[in-house]
């Protein structure tokens, strides 16, 4: 089956454009645990799990553009920083943490748009796994499973985003270390 060329870099579009959609839903009745909340956090889900299926499509049928490289991890930023800024907002996450997790996000997706005439940096595996450990972090904070199972998520949640946050401080040292390192080659 051919699929068209354009649908992995459509799909990363649309999830950029879920996430103003997911902020309105969650921040609409002021993050209460009601229908709003739980469509939102369904929505994040959804949109957040489509970054495997757009890269899966990308390598499969052997359309992976640079294009797709840049924007990729821009669609995850975007929508996962939309999440914890909506999560410190309403209370729910301690603002240090969206501030550091923001800073490395930002830094080196500038990063990544600055040298992006040059060459283009694909995400590295730390930064992958360090995604998927926001993705399930963020799940489990905006899923209000407290009102189903009780207050003990509450500590489950806890230990999900500090491996989140500890992946994303490691995989940003990892990916200056690799900047570095790769940009010292290339001159010598």
């Amino acid at each position: 089956m051919t699929i068209p060329r354009q649908l992995p870099n459509a799909i990363t579009i649309v999830r950029i454009l879920c996430a103003p959609v997911f902020v309105w839903m969650l921040l609409a009745d002021g993050g209460q645990d009601g229908a709003l909340r739980w469509w939102a956090a369904v929505l994040f889900i959804v949109a957040i799990a489509t970054d495997g299926i757009d890269g899966y499509l990308a390598r499969r049928h052997d359309i992976v553009s640079d294009l797709g490289k840049l924007l990729d991890p821009i669609a995850d930023k975007v929508l996962t920083g939309a999440a914890f800024v909506c999560l410190s907002v309403l209370g729910e996450l301690d603002w240090w943490i969206t501030v550091l997790v923001l800073v490395r996000e930002l830094g080196i997706t500038v990063h990544r748009l600055v040298v992006a005439t040059d060459h283009v940096v694909a995400a590295a595996w730390m930064g992958k796994l360090k995604t998927v450990a926001q993705a399930v972090a963020l799940s489990l904070a905006l899923l209000p499973l407290w009102t189903v199972v009780g207050e003990w998520i509450h500590v489950v949640n806890a230990v999900a985003m500090t491996i989140a946050v500890l992946l994303t401080v490691a995989s940003g040292i990892d990916y200056v270390v690799t900047a570095l390192c790769s940009r010292a080659s290339r001159r010598a």
